[in-house]
């Protein structure tokens, strides 16, 4: 037997270590920091800017030679982890981005040391994958023939949503001729309150932003059913192929669900895909306190959702779930000869996940997600979920108590838009008034919320998503918009 690498002179050009037990002590310190950085977050400022010279040192050229790893890693201390956007912080309420845990900055560990690309082939890390396609199966209700793929996020889970619905309705024909082959206009529907990624996948998809119609929605920031029949109908009159419906669950303005029972009957009567764009709000189905808001959810042809928003998986785990598991795979199973599948070996067990989407180099993106789900289990997410909605109807109920305070949108789910606005101030100016706010927060540390336009007007939008973040945090933003809105409209610095 010949090749045989037991007891093999090592490579002299190998980048292991010299000294794995200096690797290992140095190692454990990293490990060691980012502990204490986690457990001492609320002695931190949520956010802070770079100082220009810290900017600067990111300046510089290719490094030809060798560094000494601790003094690398003290670079990192010093220069780069006192400057991230702050999501893991519980003052960060600004965008709609989970803040991690512990177990999964473990578990991302382990992935990193395995290194395994899961594109495909023979090995459990795909095991891992399929695992938690049957979990989700069986959590939205889908059945056993459904597929699913993990993404770098919803973005990408919608393109592949509209990609297969597309190719649903053209046929198989459309992978090897084109859109320019086609002769049918496909339209698609969307409330205007939805993600824009949604807009930008009917862009990648070839079939063009315009044909995304943006339905009204009503007074609670639902899409109108009547106007999407009406809108259907007008589209059909006028030689258009309707074929896709895509409603939102927790939509990023204000987290309104879409209402999905209706909007999967319309679906049904008009024979159209119905995608469900559930970034964050698709995992509210792990809480049984919230779960009925999402009626018709399991009636979707497809599903976009996030692990590491709500599920606080670290960044980052996107998912797509696809009822049709036959047509998902049709979309984009292809042939090649460096794919070649065999029935034994490490190029078996497919199909593979790059069958189903669009990357063949994959990270273990499974398993920090795997950790998650079974070390801390469904209920306890799902109780941690019920919990960030608890804490936004406090802050809605401060800013109801509060008269200089305007409440834009009712609290949903989990986030809350208000603004500050003192007696006589115009629209405006209240616009302008806000937004210094916001910058002053941020730059306070104390908290980090966003802006959004909600009916024209500007507003402070706090997203609870952190697992961290509970009724004080949201107490000290509340004050904190107090205190700064009553100096700069004392002022008038803004």
């Amino acid at each position: 037997m010949t090749g045989n690498a037991v007891g093999a002179v090592p490579n002299q050009d190998s980048l292991d270590p010299a000294d794995w037990t200096a690797l290992r002590r140095q190692g454990h310190r990293m490990l060691d920091d980012m502990f204490d950085y986690l457990a001492t977050l609320r002695e931190r400022p949520v956010w802070q800017p770079a100082p220009d010279a810290v900017r600067g040192r990111f300046s510089q050229d290719l490094p030809r030679g060798s560094s000494d790893l601790g003094e690398i890693h003290q670079r990192f201390m010093s220069e780069i982890l006192p400057y991230g956007v702050g999501n893991v912080h519980p003052g960060f309420m600004g965008w709609v981005q989970g803040g991690g845990t512990a177990v999964g900055m473990l578990a991302e560990t382990l992935a990193a040391g395995l290194n395994a690309n899961v594109g495909g082939r023979n090995q459990i890390p795909l095991e891992v994958e399929r695992q938690i396609t049957r979990w989700m199966r069986d959590l939205f209700g889908f059945p056993a023939s459904a597929s699913g793929v993990f993404v770098t996020g919803t973005s990408t889970a919608n393109l592949i949503g509209v990609l297969v619905a597309s190719r649903a309705r053209l046929g198989s024909q459309v992978r090897s001729k084109g859109l320019r082959a086609q002769t049918q206009q496909l339209t698609a529907y969307a409330a205007v309150s939805a993600h824009g990624c949604v807009s930008q996948a009917m862009d990648l998809a070839g079939l063009g932003t315009d044909a995304l119609r943006l339905i009204p929605v009503d007074a609670d920031f639902r899409m109108q059913t009547q106007a999407l029949r009406a809108a259907i109908a007008a589209d059909r009159q006028a030689g258009c192929t309707p074929f896709l419906v895509v409603g939102s669950a927790g939509t990023v303005d204000v987290g309104a669900v879409d209402p999905l029972s209706d909007l999967a009957d319309i679906a049904r009567q008009e024979g159209l895909w119905l995608h469900v764009d559930g970034a964050f709000g698709a995992m509210a189905m792990l809480s049984p306190e919230l779960a009925a808001r999402l009626d018709g959810i399991a009636r979707a042809d497809s599903i976009a959702f996030d692990f590491h928003k709500w599920v606080q998986v670290p960044y980052d785990a996107g998912f797509v779930l696809v009822r049709d598991g036959q047509q998902h795979l049709d979309t984009f199973a292809a042939d090649a000869a460096y794919l070649k599948r065999e029935t034994r070996g490490i190029a078996g067990d497919s199909p593979w996940p790059c069958d189903f989407g669009p990357d063949l180099s994959r990270g273990f993106r499974a398993l920090k997600t795997w950790f998650t789900l079974q070390v801390y289990g469904a209920d306890a997410l799902g109780r941690s979920i019920a919990n960030s909605c608890r804490v936004a109807r406090h802050l809605e109920a401060r800013v109801r108590a509060e008269p200089v305070f305007e409440l834009l949108a009712p609290a949903n789910l989990n986030i809350v838009c208000f603004r500050y606005l003192p007696a006589g101030l115009g629209s405006d100016q209240a616009d302008e008034l806000n937004a210094a706010i916001v910058v002053a927060l941020h730059e306070s540390g104390v908290a980090a919320p966003s802006t959004t336009m909600v009916n024209g007007r500007l507003a402070i939008r706090a997203a609870i998503v952190n697992h961290r973040t509970g009724t004080a945090d949201v107490d000290r933003l509340v004050d904190a918009v107090l205190e700064i809105g009553a100096r700069m409209a004392a002022r008038a610095d803004y």
